[in-house]
């Protein structure tokens, strides 16, 4: 417990460190003092006002998705038992990115707030479809059904939305930054369209823990200690779209913090879910906020996507995991 109570403690000085960092970092660099000074309300200069109207937003909306991101994560492996699960297995990411081209397509030149609507909806699809494919013959959805099912429909959506923008060429230009994932010239309004969607998701993850870990002792173990593990998964697996949706809605398709971010804490901090999901929360709102600072760093004064630094810090982690022979779960 005390272990844990310390890790937290790390864990949200990380978090502000990095919120700082981020604020301070950009085509402009801004001391610390000008950008404390910023958040405690001065808007004297120009760079306290780029600090208060720009930056913060962008780095809060980081700190939000990240947050979603690493508990959708967490949610996924508990769900699969397989320390390689990640949302992206769902397809949520190219079911959201697929409505998102099917919206310019269908109504160009419509406010942002439609393409979300459309970004939502295609996700939630997608992870519903594969939910009743890996579902189908009424038999118990197993890690590998779904991860199957997964993989297969992922690729399915990813191949449609290149159909559609092939079709409507203009859509490319339109929509290109936003599949690269990316947190850059968001504003605190964009949080109105997935915000609730994550808020709700985090707080439903952090009440299933020690239901996760029940997960974790097998199916027959789970069912032999009370545990309704049918609901738990079916929970679990809303839970999963709902965080995915609402963070691809806000910032586009990011890959990786799903998948790296509840690996490291499990590495760390144990295998209690309780506390998984906990430190998950923090470190991926971290992570994305580094990714971000390195996006703003990488080419300076210009810029890449927050989605693309993470793809970049993920690869390796990932082929890491890969050649693992033994998982801890």
């Amino acid at each position: 417990m005390i272990k844990q109570l310390i890790l937290l403690g790390l864990g949200i000085v990380t978090v502000i460190a990095v919120f700082l960092l981020d604020l301070s970092t950009g085509s402009l660099i801004i001391d610390f003092r000008t950008v404390w000074s910023s958040i405690q309300g001065d808007r004297s200069t120009e760079l306290h006002q780029v600090v208060s109207s720009i930056r913060v937003p962008r780095a809060f909306i980081a700190l939000c998705v990240g947050a979603g991101l690493a508990a959708s994560g967490a949610c996924m492996q508990a769900l699969t038992r397989n320390p390689l699960a990640s949302p992206e297995i769902l397809g949520v990411n190219n079911g959201a990115a697929l409505a998102i081209v099917i919206g310019f397509f269908l109504v160009p030149g419509s406010s942002i707030w439609v393409y979300q609507i459309f970004a939502v909806a295609g996700a939630a699809c997608a992870g519903s479809f594969i939910f009743v494919l890996s579902s189908v013959g009424g038999k118990p959805l197993t890690p590998l059904k779904l991860i199957v099912a997964g993989t297969a429909v992922s690729l399915l959506l990813a191949s449609f939305t290149q159909g559609v923008l092939v079709l409507n060429e203009k859509s490319i230009d339109e929509v290109r930054f936003w599949l690269a994932g990316s947190v850059a010239g968001k504003e605190l309004q964009d949080l109105i369209y997935g915000g609730p969607l994550i808020i709700l998701g985090l707080l439903i993850a952090l009440a299933l823990g020690s239901r996760m870990n029940a997960l974790q002792l097998g199916e027959e173990v789970a069912v032999g200690i009370g545990s309704n593990t049918r609901f738990t998964k079916k929970i679990l697996f809303f839970v999963v779209v709902l965080l995915s949706a609402g963070c691809v809605t806000i910032a586009g398709p990011i890959a990786f913090v799903g998948l790296a971010v509840p690996h490291i804490v499990r590495s760390i901090a144990g295998s209690d879910y309780r506390w998984i999901v906990v430190h998950s929360i923090l470190m991926g709102s971290a992570l994305l906020m580094l990714a971000d600072v390195a996006a703003k760093l990488v080419i300076h004064p210009d810029e890449v996507s927050a989605g693309v630094m993470t793809v970049m810090m993920g690869a390796p982690f990932f082929i890491y995991l890969a050649r693992q022979k033994e998982w801890r779960l």
